[in-house]
């Protein structure tokens, strides 16, 4: 694979954001959906992909420019043992601490391997000479002269998995209550449909299996979408339950009578009461939200209205009330 600077056409100084900014234009313009008659696109994307894999990831790109990962993201072997035979420095070295402790690397079918051996396991010295050492470090039995070494296994080849990325999709609590299917744009340049389920709740995310950044060398990360929901101007949720207020005139609140209330299946009749004060809270079953028992209610808060035009007959009728049957609300407040 080539050098991902040159892939996403950035310096090795590039700044973060200059990298996002020059992935997404290419993203855009190399996507398989803008190029469906070049047969090469699919290909040239996922380069693309791999490419910022490395250089979009802080630790990656500092790997990578410190040479210890390749363009793929693979591991590069660095080479020696701290020191070369009888030099007297590192592990193979007369005397040295390292005499008995030794580590192998290789690369094969199974990827890039670490094998090591404890003290006593059969260093150089130790028995019968390098062939004995070859023999107990891959399954020839023990060096002889000492007990079998201890292996441990670092498994580097295995195929990484894409990173997950994240979007945000916003919807009405009438969606969110019910279920529905939205499209959501990805960082990725795709577009997809997403199946929102009855009785989310806000900054609810959904998990998009093999959705996310793709991978060279292995699947892609998933795609985690926050789901928003925007307010509504009537209900607001709480838990399972809906609120709002209910404005009920005065002869409605002083003489009771039946009030149309929204719901979110329709209006229902409600039975005000006479004599309803501003504040009581009715309660409608069932009329909420989805919830794992069934469904939450609304609760429906009287609020008691005045007309908009208050004219002489009306101020006329409540100073008369005022005067002949005066009453104090507040009483007993102090």
């Amino acid at each position: 694979m080539r050098d991902p600077y040159d892939i996403l056409g950035v310096s090795k100084s590039a700044s973060e954001s200059e990298v996002k900014s020059a992935y997404r234009k290419l993203a855009k313009k190399l996507h398989p959906d803008a190029n469906k008659h070049d047969p090469k696109a699919a290909s040239r994307f996922a380069e693309l992909n791999a490419a910022y894999e490395i250089v979009g990831d802080d630790e990656k790109r500092k790997a990578f420019d410190r040479g210890e990962i390749d363009a793929e993201g693979k591991p590069r072997f660095q080479g020696g043992f701290g020191g070369q035979p009888g030099s007297g420095a590192g592990p193979w070295g007369p005397g040295a601490a390292g005499a008995n402790h030794f580590e192998s690397f290789s690369f094969g079918p199974d990827g890039f391997q670490r094998r090591s051996a404890g003290p006593g396991g059969g260093g150089p010295g130790a028995g019968g000479g390098f062939e004995d050492l070859l023999r107990g470090m891959f399954g020839g039995g023990a060096p002889r002269g000492g007990r079998a070494a201890h292996f441990e296994t670092d498994d580097f080849g295995a195929a990484a998995s894409g990173q997950d990325l994240h979007a945000t999709l916003t919807i009405s609590l009438p969606e969110a209550a019910k279920g529905t299917k939205a499209r959501v744009s990805l960082p990725t340049g795709k577009e997809i449909e997403v199946k929102i389920p009855a009785g989310l709740t806000d900054g609810q995310q959904i998990r998009l299996k093999g959705q996310g950044w793709p991978s060279a060398s292995g699947k892609a990360g998933d795609a985690l979408i926050t789901v928003n929901v925007a307010p509504h101007p009537v209900f607001k949720r709480d838990g399972d339950d809906l609120r709002l207020e209910l404005p009920v005139t005065l002869y409605e609140a002083a003489l009771g009578g039946k009030v149309r209330v929204p719901t979110l299946d329709g209006a229902v009749e409600l039975a005000i009461p006479a004599g309803t004060n501003s504040g009581r809270t009715f309660r409608l079953k069932g009329k909420g939200l989805k919830s794992k028992s069934g469904h939450g209610d609304l609760l429906a808060t009287v609020r008691l209205v005045l007309p908009d035009q208050l004219d002489d007959a009306f101020k006329e009728l409540m100073q008369t009330w005022r005067d002949k049957k005066p009453y104090d609300p507040r009483g007993g407040m102090e």
